[in-house]
């Protein structure tokens, strides 16, 4: 068997070494930030390619995917130390997560949508068994064609839309969709707590 035939179990696209020890590298972030209780789980369909867009890279850098997540939570960078700022958005009960776990790469035989197809069903699994958070957002254009799966997974959260679809963090627009998902988030979790 060679590398070309191992399939990711993060992503289902081929695993060399690189793809795996980048995974675990972004396995190992992720962990150290993850709610006990999540209130809102942010998906995406497939992590960024960039560590500075990655919401839970150590860097403190944050850029695009990551910028937008942190505007969505109400948090500023400034004068804070990465640690601190991916403290506060885990204590908001934000945890984001993607379809797919690790950037789309070029030479796998399937297309984007057909990964995503492939991985949806084990990331529904993990959400009823695991993650259980109180809302889900998603927050890719491209989960657009499988909100019907969300809908129909029989996840124990309410989903979030915007009118619709999904909140285009990935869109022409993302500090717009940021906005509308953080007044979203902001109403559910008013109208949560006056109940």
């Amino acid at each position: 068997m060679s590398t070309s035939d191992l399939r990711c179990d993060g992503c289902g696209q081929p695993a060399s070494p690189e793809h795996i020890a980048r995974r675990l590298q972004r396995l190992e972030w992720t962990t150290r930030y993850r709610p006990v209780h999540i209130a809102t789980l942010l998906l995406g369909a497939a992590a960024p390619q960039s560590d500075l867009e990655f919401i839970y890279s150590t860097a403190g850098l944050w850029r695009g995917e990551a910028s937008a997540l942190l505007a969505v939570a109400g948090l500023t960078v400034y004068g804070k130390s990465s640690e601190a700022v991916l403290a506060e958005f885990q204590r908001g009960g934000f945890f984001v997560t993607h379809v797919l776990e690790c950037p789309l790469e070029n030479g796998g035989c399937l297309s984007p949508e057909q990964l995503i197809a492939t991985r949806l069903p084990a990331l529904l699994t993990r959400i009823r068994r695991s993650l259980k958070p109180k809302r889900l957002a998603p927050i890719s254009e491209s989960l657009e064609r499988f909100l019907p799966d969300l809908a129909s997974g029989g996840l124990p959260c309410s989903i979030l839309l915007d009118q619709e679809r999904p909140f285009a963090l990935d869109g022409s627009a993302p500090s717009e969709a940021a906005g509308r998902l953080k007044e979203a988030v902001r109403a559910q979790s008013f109208h949560a707590s006056a109940l």
